[in-house]
This record gives structure tokens, C-alpha cells and sequence, in this order.
């Protein structure tokens, strides 16, 4: 698809350029009274919480954000391979896909050894993240993920919309209230400017998210801190349409010179937009990068210089800034205290920027955010629902802030490495280093800047290390690695990992051992025996009465045997649902011959086994298809009936 050739115009990529018209606000409408999620800040991270909340009628949701209303020019850009899977948890990967530029190349450039003063390049290489996913790193406006986000909850069975043009003012956690999980513990005070008034709303919560970025409001009023290195060196970065003879203006640029600094150039969606990153100078000792006085066009000069002899004649800027690079994380990602010694339930979270902030060249902070609340939306749905144990939300910020730590880390080496001077040796005509540098450090954390190989430690809801044997391909605590297989009623292909949709539910693959699974004596037809009928079994203990069989944990089977019919299976696995009692022909599938399942991901065919999958997609437990106790043990450590 290509788009902007006229200009850069936000909005609806769908509609053509000519009739592309910026996102409108929502009418300003007063806040509610009362609610169980308040959530503050309409980035990614806010989004994707609402996202998912949305989906649940008897949970009352609120987003609040203190812009007019949406956003039109995108800070963010980057979308990973594993923000593809979770927005295809949301049904929305399809059009991302579509339209995102798909980054599929790396080039390196270097000062020219024969002319210092001008760069050369070292080489290209494929993308290190190809084939970690079924889904490709993309670049897109952020505005256009945030609009996806934006309609798929206002057409969700709660219509949720956000409250624009409030601004927060104080944040209450009373702590006499705060245990009672009934209770309504927040109070939160806005102050609404519209064109007709300026004036005061309060809202009273169960439970509030802050996700109002690096200057978080809500985390000032937790008194959490943020600790960590500030910023020493300032960037710039710009979306631009160019006219340019640089050869490499559509791959990901990796650009240093000789005596100017660095420019990493990222192409962007649409074929004609670009996005430049240009190394700034140093910062002095608590001097802010919005001191330094610096305009759009002193951008540009500075990339015209760096990437010298080549011409950069930049047409349109669509959007500029500048930021300083500093790497911090904050002390808490709840109110609790630190370490919680007392067990204590959190009532207030915060999440994305509002808790770890970085330099934005690795991509890493849209991509960070969003799976933040990935993880903590389910978790609060099921505590509101009564599904699961309130202490279930203890292991948000256990998980999500052992990833922010990751993160620091890896930015602070990526920006090191990118922002260089050159050497004190005068005979040397390279940086002190090179971008054979950072191409290893690309493929050195390609898992992690891709998000696919981000893990969660051992926990009751990471468990059963000692049969990971069992399934190599599938690392607990990391999210389910999307696999082919074959639908068995009608033969279809179907990525598995897509099976796992923002709603909520558990999920449970049962991959099938050499024995027939038509041997009424096999392990998964007794497998499947126990999950139907025992009283002690999973399904039947959690699941309401009068609910369909699946609406809590959802059971699909894989077998390695082909030539299978849907109606030599029991019941259970084609069941009857809905208030019309259709049956539902999807949950079984047999092995791929040409990309078998089985042998991708390392199941031991002799054993089979359970893998059970958590409703953001990470695996939770590996089991042998014979553990039916183990199984019941690993559920009743946290749901509730």
C-alpha cells in the first residue's frame, strides 16, 4: 500500500489520501461516578488495557487522557513481531500487516576509509527477526495502532470511548479500604477543560492504572520513584518526506560518521515517509534537551552533514522532536511496598512509560507498554469476575518489572553503541565502534528486541519445569510459539497461537502420544474422560453452571495421527454450545505433513503432553497427559470456584 505521496496525512490508512480526514474526538460527556477500572492515559499501554476490558459487560471501565483527543502523529513507530501476536489476540493483525512497512533488511555505512569525510556502505544483512514469528517487524504510525485499539473497544459489547481533556490532580488510595475488595479504595480528581468550562470531576475506583507516560501523574501521587541513570546526550528525531539520492532510504539505516555523529534512518508505511534519528550533542549536568533552542531545520543540517556526500533535500516534516537519552525504572509497579513482605493486594498500578522510560531508537518502548498491560488486564478482569485470587495481581509487577530491568539494560548498551565519536587515534578513520558492532548486538538480543523470547520467572502460574522435556519448543513462561496444523472437520490450516484470543480464557493444547486416540483406553480419551467428568476436573469445577463448557478454560487437541474424522471424537472435544446447542467443529486438528507441529516445536511424540496456555498467551504449565491430579492442583492453587 502506498500512501503520503502528496503529504503526510494521519488518519485512515483504508480511505485514500485524497479523502483522508485527521481522527475526530469523541463529545466531551461527563465522567462517571463510580467504577471498577480507571485507567489514565490513552497511549498503547492505556489502549490495550482498555482493549481488553472492553470485551467484559459486568466490568465497568473507564479511560481517561489529558489531550483534546487522539493522538494524530505517532512518537512510536516500531510495532514487533510479538505487539503482532497480541494484536491478533485482538483480531487486528491482519490490517497492521497490510499496511506497515515490513522490515526485512538491515544496512550498515561507515565513514569511507579512502574519504573520511564521507560514508560508504559496509554492507546489508537480512533482518535478525525474521522467523522468530509467523508475523514480521513492522514500522506505522503509532496513531493508526492507536486508532485500531480505539475502534475495536468502541465496537465491543461495552462501547467503550475515552474521556478526553481531563487532567489529573490528585490521587487517593485510602488505605483503610484498601484490603476490603469490595470497597472502592481510589479517588481520583480531574480537572475537564472544554471550550465551554473548566471545572473539577471526581471519579471513585476499585482498582486504577496509570498509564500517563514518563511524567505519570498517577505515579507522582503513589510517591513511586523512578531510579536509573539520567540523560546525557541529546537526539533528534523527525518523519519526513525526501527527495534523497542516498541508495538505502527504504532499509533500516545504520548510518556513523566520521566526525558528525550518527543518523539511524527507519523507512517508513506508505513508500514514500521516513523516519530519521540524528545524533545531537552531549547534555550538560541536569540540562533538559528542550533548552538547547534547537529547530526542525537544525535537524535536518545535521543529517545533511552526517550523511555527507549525499544529498537530503527533506520536502515535508510531519513531525519533529527532540528528546535526551536516559534510562530509568521505576521502584514499584504498584502501591504496595517494596517486596510486599505483607502479601498485601494492589489497588493502583502503573505501566508502560509511566514506568520505565529509555531511548526510543530500539523500538522497545510501544512494544514494552503494550504487553504491560497484556498482562495485567486479564489478571484484573478474572479477580473482578471472581474467577481467580486477588493475590493474582501481585504477579504483575513480579513479572513486568524483571522485563523493564531487561530492557534498561539493553538500551543503554543499543544506545552506546549507536551514539559514537570517533577515536582519539587520529590514523584511525572508523568509530571507536563500528556497526559491525551493533549488527552483533542486533542478532545477540534479536528474541528480546522482537519480544518473542521474553519469559517470566517460575511461579504457580509458570510452573512444571520438570516436564518441559516434553515439549522443547514451547519454553514455559514465554508465549506460545504459533505453529500450523490442520483443522480435522474441514482441513483447513490454522495457526494455533491464534487460538488464543484478549478474552479472557485459559487454554489447554493437548498434544496426543503414538497411542490411537480412537483406543478408548488411550491417555487423552482418558484425559478427555476427566476433564468431562470428574468433580475434581478443571473445566467442570470452574466453569458456572448453565455456561458453555468452554467459557473458562477452553481444551483443543492435536494429534499426530492423520486420516481422523470429526465424528469418531468424543463429544467433548466437538461440543454443543450456545443457547441454540450448535456444535463447535474447531477445536480439533491433527499434525501438518509438510510443517508438522510435532517436530516444530519438539513434542515427544512417544509421551504427548498438556501445554497450558495463560489468556495472554504465555505458557503456564507442561504436563504429561496422564497428570490429571497435577492438573486440578495447578488450577486450584489460584481460581476460584
Amino acid at each position: 500500500m502506498q500512501y503520503h505521496l502528496n503529504g503526510f496525512k494521519p488518519g485512515n490508512y483504508e480511505i485514500p489520501d485524497a479523502a483522508r480526514e485527521p481522527y475526530a474526538a469523541p463529545p466531551m460527556q461527563g465522567l462517571p461516578k463510580e467504577v471498577d477500572v480507571l485507567i489514565v492515559g490513552c497511549g498503547p499501554a492505556g489502549l490495550a488495557m482498555a482493549r481488553q476490558l472492553s470485551e467484559f459487560a459486568d466490568i465497568k471501565t473507564c479511560i481517561v487522557e489529558q489531550k483534546p483527543g487522539p493522538m494524530l502523529f505517532g512518537q512510536a513507530d516500531g510495532i514487533s513481531c510479538r505487539t503482532m501476536e497480541i494484536m491478533e489476540a485482538f483480531n487486528s493483525s491482519e490490517m497492521l500487516a497490510k499496511e506497515c512497512y515490513q522490515l526485512r533488511q538491515n544496512a550498515f555505512w561507515e565513514p569511507d576509509t579512502e574519504n573520511p569525510a564521507n560514508i560508504k556502505r559496509t554492507h546489508k544483512v537480512t533482518d535478525a527477526r525474521l522467523g522468530l514469528s509467523e508475523f514480521v517487524h513492522g514500522v506505522v504510525n503509532q496513531a493508526r495502532l492507536h486508532e485500531i485499539l480505539l475502534d475495536g473497544m468502541e465496537k465491543s459489547v461495552t462501547h467503550l470511548v475515552p474521556h478526553y481533556g481531563r487532567r489529573l490532580l490528585e490521587l487517593d488510595v485510602d488505605e483503610s479500604l484498601s484490603q476490603d475488595l469490595n470497597a472502592h479504595p481510589i479517588t481520583a480528581t480531574f480537572e475537564r477543560n472544554d471550550e465551554q468550562s473548566a471545572r473539577v470531576e471526581t471519579i471513585k475506583a476499585r482498582y486504577v492504572v496509570g498509564c500517563d507516560g514518563a511524567r505519570s501523574a498517577v505515579r507522582r501521587n503513589l510517591n513511586i520513584a523512578l531510579e536509573g541513570d539520567s540523560a546525557n546526550k541529546a537526539w533528534g528525531v523527525m518523519d519526513v518526506l525526501l527527495v534523497t539520492d542516498y541508495p538505502d532510504v527504504r532499509v533500516k539505516s545504520f548510518i556513523q560518521s566520521r566526525e558528525n555523529g550518527a543518523v539511524m534512518l527507519i523507512p517508513r508505511e506508505g513508500g514514500y515517509l521516513c523516519r530519521l534519528y540524528v545524533e545531537l550533542d552531549l547534555l550538560d549536568k541536569d540540562q533538559r534537551a528542550s533548552t538547547l533552542d534547537l529547530t526542525a531545520d537544525d535537524i535536518i543540517a545535521k543529517a545533511q552533514t552526517i550523511m555527507h556526500p549525499y544529498k537530503v533535500d527533506v520536502k515535508e516534516v510531519a513531525w519533529w522532536s527532540i528528546y535526551e537519552v536516559g534510562q530509568r525504572v521505576a521502584e514499584r509497579f504498584d502501591d504496595t511496598p517494596v517486596g510486599n513482605p505483607d502479601g498485601r493486594v494492589p489497588r493502583a498500578f502503573v505501566a508502560g512509560d509511566a514506568c520505565h522510560t529509555h531511548s526510543p531508537k530500539g523500538g522497545w518502548g510501544l512494544n514494552t507498554s503494550l504487553p504491560d498491560t497484556f498482562n495485567l488486564g486479564w489478571k484484573l478482569a478474572a479477580v473482578l469476575q471472581g474467577k481467580s485470587d486477588p493475590k493474582l495481581l501481585q504477579t504483575y509487577a513480579t513479572e513486568r518489572r524483571k522485563v523493564a530491568r531487561m530492557l534498561i539494560d539493553a538500551d543503554r548498551q543499543m544506545s552506546a553503541l549507536v551514539a559514537t565519536k570517533p577515536t582519539a587515534n587520529k590514523d584511525d578513520s572508523k568509530p571507536k565502534t563500528t556497526t559491525a558492532d551493533i549488527e552483533k548486538f542486533i542478532a545477540r538480543q534479536n528474541g528480546f528486541i522482537a519480544g518473542t523470547s521474553i519469559g517470566y520467572d517460575a511461579s504457580y502460574i509458570a510452573t512444571g519445569q520438570d516436564n518441559q522435556g516434553l515439549a522443547t519448543g514451547y519454553p514455559i513462561g514465554q508465549r506460545f510459539h504459533s505453529a500450523e496444523a490442520v483443522r480435522l472437520a474441514d482441513g483447513c490450516p490454522v495457526h494455533l497461537g491464534h487460538l488464543v484470543k484478549a478474552d479472557g480464557r485459559w487454554r489447554i493444547f493437548v498434544f496426543g502420544n503414538k497411542q490411537s486416540p480412537l483406543d478408548g483406553n488411550s491417555d487423552v480419551r482418558k484425559l478427555v474422560e476427566f476433564l468431562e467428568q470428574a468433580d475434581h476436573s478443571p473445566v467442570k469445577k470452574y466453569t458456572p453452571a448453565g455456561d458453555d463448557i468452554d467459557s473458562v478454560i477452553d481444551v483443543y487437541t492435536v494429534f499426530q495421527q492423520r486420516g481422523l474424522a470429526i465424528e469418531e471424537m468424543p463429544d467433548y472435544l466437538w461440543p454443543v454450545k450456545g443457547k441454540l446447542g450448535l456444535r463447535d467443529y474447531e477445536k480439533v486438528f491433527e499434525a501438518d505433513e509438510a510443517k508438522d507441529i510435532f517436530e516444530l516445536r519438539g513434542i515427544d511424540r512417544d509421551q504427548g503432553c498438556m501445554v497450558v496456555v495463560r489468556p495472554d498467551q504465555h505458557i503456564a504449565n507442561i504436563l504429561p497427559l496422564t497428570a490429571h491430579e497435577e492438573l486440578s492442583a495447578f488450577f486450584d492453587e489460584f481460581m476460584l470456584g
